[in-house]
């Protein structure tokens, strides 16, 4: 395998602020999709320009970024795609790590990670025969980066259509696991990720992403639990979310408020089985 078998695969949404110093970290692999969810015409052409050979599509609806991600999957001619987001810097020899892992001989994986300055990588089973090439088995991964086998991800349905941001990464890795598939760490190809700043559309993310965490955090309960754990473990957030909400209003607070109302609808309407319809209001 070689560069040639990677296509990197990076989802947009309002990304011009940090898009840019993410390709210029890109340095071997040739192949790159970029999926607008903002549907920037403005940005395809600053690219374009840029980066003749990059493939740019521009979505008229936003599908947020599981969904946008599939379009990706289904787009790339590779065997392997490298998910990233746009806030994420390579470090060097990034991609020469993850290409060592891939020729390693007999290694399965459906995802292979590199590790950024967060350490929450789920639990980690380390060997001695994968520690020598440096490489730690785990049970989950972050999506802002990782390498995936594009036949077994597709064997498993892709990202679940259901999620619209938050956890949709978490719940592939679950159903990877549930198929005694594998997913590793390579410790020696790093990236920095800066974390929330893929978007700059200021409050109004911070208001998406309150609701979206909490949607998609009763959504993923109770797909993997049932409907009665579910709601007694989210029905408390309710009456606290509800308190914050008059409290910090009583005492003018309306963003804090705000937000809280906002963990409150997406807990209230995910518990009713509502579908993830919360869309972010940017322009």
């Amino acid at each position: 395998m070689n560069y040639k078998d990677i296509t990197v695969g990076i989802v947009t949404f309002e990304s011009e602020k940090v898009i840019f110093d993410c390709l210029k970290s890109i340095k071997r692999i040739k192949r790159i999709i970029i999926f607008d969810n903002s549907n920037d015409i403005f940005l395809k052409k600053k690219i374009n320009l840029a980066y003749p050979k990059i493939k740019f599509i521009l979505s008229k609806k936003n599908l947020g970024y599981g969904n946008a991600n599939n379009e990706i999957i289904k787009l790339c001619k590779t065997k392997y795609l490298f998910i990233l987001n746009p806030d994420t810097i390579l470090k060097k020899n990034c991609e020469a790590e993850l290409l060592k892992s891939i020729n390693i001989k007999k290694l399965d994986f459906s995802i292979l990670a590199p590790i950024s300055q967060d350490t929450n990588f789920g639990s980690l089973k380390k060997t001695k025969f994968f520690k020598s090439k440096n490489l730690i088995e785990t049970n989950y991964t972050k999506g802002f980066a990782m390498l995936v086998n594009k036949q077994k991800i597709k064997k498993i349905g892709m990202f679940d259509k259901n999620i619209f941001l938050y956890l949709e990464e978490i719940d592939l890795c679950k159903r990877l696991k549930l198929k005694k598939q594998k997913i590793y760490l390579n410790t020696k190809a790093k990236i920095f990720h800066k974390a929330a700043k893929s978007s700059n559309i200021g409050f109004e993310f911070e208001k998406c992403r309150n609701w979206h965490w909490m949607w998609s955090s009763v959504y993923y309960n109770r797909k993997y639990t049932n409907n009665l754990r579910t709601f007694l473990k989210f029905s408390p957030n309710l009456f606290l979310s509800l308190f914050k909400i008059i409290f910090y209003f009583s005492i003018f607070q309306f963003k804090k408020s705000l937000l809280n109302y906002m963990r409150f609808s997406g807990t209230f309407n995910a518990l009713i089985g509502n579908k993830s319809w919360y869309r972010p209001d940017y322009r």
